[in-house]
């Protein structure tokens, strides 16, 4: 089975007729790590199932770039404004490993929407996507750096090991020198 057939099971039943439509409308890229998908500026024109790797969404202030969040296999992304709206990006997307990426077009995505299954998908798909961003937000405003970065351990202790320390230090806000010292104290904690 196709792993983005796979995946929209995960949410919804998908008939063979509405599979064989979408399938129509994927085409699959390889690209390699530290690639840019999607750079700040441009509009975004897909809709994208990762099948394999680690991406990254990032914006650029003062010169720095700041990670907003991590896109892990498998999964549906997009960068939800630039898509949706068909304006300019205003987050870069990069992959952070080795990826297989199958992009669908903006018009191919919308069209599909006549799709009883890929309808329910992206409407259930969506409301997955805006309570994890009101739990970043919450996070971000309740919990100190320190707890976010336990929580992350407790809920993706691979991904912490995947990500470079400089993305999860910005992703969680703080210098990856305040990062190596949290990592310390709790590998002392550990030890006591």
């Amino acid at each position: 089975m196709h792993p983005l057939r796979h995946f929209i099971s995960q949410y919804t039943p998908v008939a063979e007729p509405d599979w064989q439509a979408i399938s129509r409308c994927l085409v699959r890229r390889e690209m390699k790590r530290e690639s840019l998908l999607l750079e700040e500026g441009k509009t975004c024109k897909h809709l994208y199932f990762l099948e394999k790797g680690l991406l990254r969404f990032f914006v650029w202030k003062d010169g720095l770039d700041i990670t907003k969040y991590f896109t892990d296999v498998p999964y549906v992304f997009t960068s939800q404004k630039s898509f949706n709206q068909q304006v300019p990006a205003q987050e870069s997307i990069e992959t952070l490993e080795d990826s297989i990426i199958w992009q669908m077009s903006y018009e191919d995505a919308h069209h599909l929407l006549e799709l009883k299954s890929w309808s329910t998908f992206i409407r259930l798909l969506v409301q997955e996507v805006q309570t994890y961003t009101e739990e970043i937000l919450e996070a971000l405003q309740t919990q100190t750096a320190e707890q976010r970065y336990k929580m992350l351990l407790q809920q993706d202790p691979e991904l912490v090991q995947r990500v470079p320390l400089k993305h999860l230090a910005s992703y969680l806000g703080i210098a990856p020198q305040s990062l190596s010292r949290i990592r310390k104290k709790m590998q002392q904690q550990l030890i006591t």
